[in-house]
Order: C-alpha cells, then structure tokens, then sequence
C-alpha cells in the first residue's frame, strides 16, 4: 500500500475507495473544494459570535430562575416557583421541534445564512420582550402568560438555530480540520452563557434581594436588543456554504422545490438510523448541559440553601472551564476519532456523577468547585466533537431539516425538562443526589448511542465534494487519490485472477 494511502486514517480510506470507484477515476481540481482561509475565518467567526449573542439571550433566563419565580408566581411556596419558573423555561422546549419543522426544510430549500438571520433576530425580541412583561403584582395572570409566550417565540427561534449554524459551519469546515472548527460554535455557545452567568453574578453581589426583584432581574433581557442588531447584521454578510451551493448548483435544484412535508417524509422514512443516533447523542450532550447551566444555579440556592452569588459564581467557574477546553477537545476529536471522546466521557459520566455531587454537596470552597469541573469536563468533551459530529451523519440535500427534528425533538424530550424534572424528584424524593442519578441514566444512553455511531472523523460530508484548506491540500489530495485509485484498480485485477483460477 503507498505511504500516502496507509497514512490515512481507516474510515477516511474507505470512504475515498467508495468515492473513486463511483466515480471510476481519481480526483481532479474540479472534484475537491478549496475553502479560503479569509473565508473560512469569516463563517467561523460570525456563526461563533452570533451563537454567543443568542445562547447569552437564551441561557440569563436559568440563571435568574429563582428570581423569576417570585416575580411571576408570587403566591406559591418557595419550591412551587421554582418548579413553575422551570416549567415555563421548559415550554420553550415544547416548541423547539416546531421552529425545526419550519426552519429545517426552510434551511435546506432558500439557504441556511437566510433562516439563521431570521432566527437571530426572532431570539432578540423574544428575549427583549421577557425584559418589558410586568409581573404579577402589577398585571396579575396576565404577566405569567405573557413570561410564557415571550419563552415561545425564544423556543421557536431556537429550533432552527443550532442545526442550521452547525450546518452551516461544518459544510464550511475542511475535512481535517472540522472537529476544531465546528468546536468554535458551540465555544461560542458557553462565552454567551458564561456571559450572562457574569452579568448575574455581578447583578447579584452589587444589588439588594429587593433591587433585583424589582428591576435588577431584567437588565440582562433588556441587552438582547442591541445584541440582536449586531447579530443580525454579522449573519447578513456571511456567504452561503459551498456546500448548499454546489447543491444548488448541480444535481438537486429539484430539492429545493420540494415540499417541507415530503421533505420530512424522506428523512423519516429513508434516514431513521442516523435520527435516532443523532437524538441519543443530543440527549447525552444536553442532559449534561441543561443540568450543568440550568438546574445547578437553583440547586444551590434552593436545595443546599446557599447564596445566589455564590452559585452563580461557581457556575461561572465552570463555564469559564469549558471554554478554555473546548477547542483543544474539538481538535482532539480530528486526530482520535468522535467515537473514542463520546465513549470515554460516557463512560466517565456513569462513574464520576454521583462523586460530583458529593464534592458540589460538600462544605468549603474547593470540593465544590472541583465537582462542579468534573462535571464541566465531561459537558466540554460532549460538546466540543457534537458541532462535527451531528451534521455528518446526514446529506446535504436534507441536513438542515434532519438536525431540526433529530435534535430539536431530543432537546425538547429531554434536554430542556433536565431542570423541571430534576427539580420535581428532589422535592418528591427528598434526594438531593437525584441529578447525579439523572446524568448516570443519560451516561448510560450515551454510550449504548456511541456503538452505533460511525466515525466521521477527517471523511467528506455526505453528498458535498471533499473539502480542504489551501490549493497544496488539495494537490495532495489528487497525488493521494491517484495512488489510492492505482492501488485499488490493482487489488481487484488480482482478485479476478484469483476468482479466474479457482
């Protein structure tokens, strides 16, 4: 076998081989796509900027959950609140699968920059609007049910944001270097809501209890307008991914005409297999998630009894953690594999759960907050190969409309009633180590997820051309390919002679 070709990681070679002899030639200038570095930097950095701006309108709200309750639901007991604030932070959840219904199709039809732009600015005034709602004592059940319609527009919104940014990032990534670059989007992600954990900790330290019921809770919705705006004109001057458009381009112009309805009948019918990995590994990401960013804060305050500036502060200190490890993970999963960091962190996850907790339960300041890494740890390694890992299992011609169903519908299931739902068995149970229990089940799914996942590490998107950083890659890729087609013509010539002499 040539050194070039053994060089190759196994799931890259074979891919290739299926390529070439589809194709019955090797590679030529035409066959591979040259993505430029300024490019390339721009759709990065604009997707990760805007995902920052939307995550950090999504996620003040969990953050200030106990807050909110006593302001919109006034009347009931202190654990009543809480479980009424999570419930309405839930409901955003519940529509999440329609905006992947709508957005989805939408996405794979006109584009992807075009419906991400349009969810932008849905999750600023959404956001906006929580910011304005009086609350209960000036407009009585009104103010709830206004809490919980701003909640939906934000859910909706949602629904066709993060399948069509990891889209839109991952056919703009280079093969090699996907991993780490898609990392960046959901870097992006815990910089917003490592952001609006800050802007409430400092809200909390500087304010009395009676400031931030009365108006210091709002600040941070009140800042989703100008983020809005600025988002909204960063993802206007992004180009559409190459992917979409050599699409459009080539053989499916007769997709883009499609139906949403046949669309999704399609995916359903024809890609089950890939959903369901999809919606297993984004329950294993999101469980995690939501519990580390949206129940921990209210575990502390209302379960251990501690202050608000202190939970958020160690939250804060988790957050910060992802971000510094989330690229390195990303550019770990291009060299190792996706499959090897979601097995190993899955793994970890049944084991260091329920140590965790002990450590967050326990007095002082450091075992908390090593529990609180711990689990920060394993949330970073689910989410730093997700970005690359989600898109690849679909092709381009319906991506978009699958990672809105795959994921939207898992997220909505499981990943945005981790608060509720945890909260609910604390109070029902009377233990306070039932989220641990909670991720050790979600563990346990994931990892029965990841045998069933093929590795996409470093292998071309399905139905887009390979796709590479610089005009030199490229020409490596065609001497590669010429080598590959070379050998692979070789060995069938020689099993023909050996089937000729049996």
């Amino acid at each position: 076998m040539p050194g070039a070709v053994a060089r190759l990681p196994r799931q890259v070679r074979a891919e290739l081989t299926r390529r070439l002899r589809r194709n019955r030639r090797a590679f030529g200038k035409d066959d591979v796509q040259v993505i430029e570095p300024p490019l390339l930097r721009r759709a990065v950095g604009a997707s990760a900027l805007g995902n920052c701006m939307e995550w950090f309108d999504f996620g003040v709200y969990s953050y200030l959950a106990a807050t909110i309750g006593k302001v919109f639901f006034p009347g009931a007991s202190p654990a009543a609140q809480v479980i009424s604030s999570f419930a309405t932070f839930a409901a955003a959840f519940v529509v999440r699968p329609l905006g992947g219904l709508v957005f989805g199709p939408l996405g794979d039809r006109i584009g992807r920059q075009k419906v991400l732009a349009t969810t932008m600015i849905m999750m600023a005034v959404g956001t906006f609007a929580i910011g304005v709602v009086p609350g209960y004592a000036t407009i009585g059940i009104a103010a709830p049910v206004l809490l919980l319609l701003a909640r939906m527009v934000q859910g909706f919104s949602t629904g066709g944001e993060y399948g069509g940014a990891t889209t839109f990032v991952a056919e703009y990534s280079p093969d090699r270097r996907r991993g780490f670059l898609s990392s960046w989007l959901d870097f992006g992600t815990f910089v917003g809501y490592a952001l609006g954990s800050a802007l409430v900790t400092v809200l909390n330290l500087t304010l009395t209890d009676d400031q931030m019921l009365s108006w210091g809770w709002r600040v941070p919705f009140l800042i989703a307008g100008p983020l809005g705006v600025i988002g909204l004109y960063m993802r206007l001057k992004l180009e559409e991914s190459p992917a979409f458009q050599q699409q459009l381009d080539e053989h499916e112009k007769s997709l883009a005409q499609e139906s949403a309805g046949s669309e999704l009948k399609d995916i359903v019918r024809n890609h089950w297999r890939p959903l369901l990995v999809c919606m297993g590994l984004v329950l294993l990401y999101n469980v995690t998630n939501y519990m580390v960013t949206g129940y921990l804060p209210t575990y502390q305050t209302e379960t251990l009894d501690r202050s608000s500036g202190s939970a958020d502060l160690l939250v804060l200190v988790g957050m910060v953690w992802i971000v510094v490890l989330i690229t390195f993970l990303g550019r770990l999963s291009d060299r190792v594999g996706r499959r090897p960091l979601y097995a190993v962190a899955a793994a970890a996850m049944i084991v260091l759960a329920v140590p965790a907790f002990l450590l967050i339960k326990a007095h002082g300041t450091w075992p908390p907050i090593l529990g609180v890494l711990v689990l920060s740890t394993l949330l970073a390694c689910f989410a730093a190969p997700s970005a690359a890992t989600l898109p690849a299992l679909f092709p381009t011609a319906v991506r978009y409309a699958a990672m809105g169903i795959g994921f939207n519908f898992a997220v909505a299931a499981f990943g945005g009633t981790t608060p509720l739902v945890t909260a609910a068995l604390v109070t029902a149970t009377g233990d306070d180590l039932m989220p641990a229990y909670y991720l050790m089940l979600a563990g346990a799914i994931g990892l029965l997820t990841v045998a069933f996942l093929p590795e996409s590490a470093q292998v071309p998107l399905k139905g887009s051309q390979p796709m590479v950083g610089s005009r030199q890659e490229r020409r490596e890729l065609i001497t590669t390919s010429e080598e590959l087609y070379a050998f692979t013509q070789e060995r069938e010539k020689q099993e023909r002679e050996k089937a000729r002499h049996r």
